[in-house]
């Protein structure tokens, strides 16, 4: 189990020492996808939902989920996030919504968790808000879109 950094020599878990890393600026960008049905999609935009206005809503959850992300994922450092945006557009191909969030931060760890975890919530919240409407929504493609900063660099899928 050497190998694996959230694990000690005895394989017990353990979070990452990163007392002797370089503080970096880092960036991390995150997307995802609900699939819905056009008329729910049709009620998004014209904001037609008895719970509020879906984006803004999903919005503020992707947020505040990346600032808890290490209350959520044991192993996850508590870092000091320096800016959080998390973007909903409609996507009358899919149909359904595009999430997208970018996360910065300043420190001596990446930030992808806390990207992945905006995109995440966003979509629960989302599927929350309308699921009276549409059952056969489908959350797709949550995934790290790109990194910069830190020792391994920047990545780019």
């Amino acid at each position: 189990m050497s190998n694996l950094t959230h694990f000690d020599e005895s394989g017990r878990p353990a979070m990452v020492d990163v007392s002797s890393k370089d503080i970096t600026s880092r960036i991390a960008v995150a997307k995802g996808k609900v699939r819905m049905s056009m008329n729910t999609l049709m009620s998004v935009k014209e904001q037609k939902n008895k719970k509020g206005n879906v984006e803004q809503v999903a919005e503020l959850a992707g947020i505040m989920a990346a600032k808890n992300t290490s209350n959520l994922i044991p192993l996850c450092h508590p870092i000091q996030i320096s800016k959080v945006s998390v973007r909903i557009d409609h996507d009358d191909a899919l149909p359904g919504l595009s999430i997208s969030a970018e996360v910065k931060t300043d420190g001596k760890t990446g930030v992808e968790m806390e990207a992945l975890t905006a995109v995440s919530i966003s979509c629960l919240t989302i599927y929350d808000m309308l699921k009276s409407k549409d059952k056969h929504m489908t959350i797709l493609d949550i995934l790290l879109e790109s990194k910069a900063g830190g020792k391994s660099g920047d990545w780019q899928r």
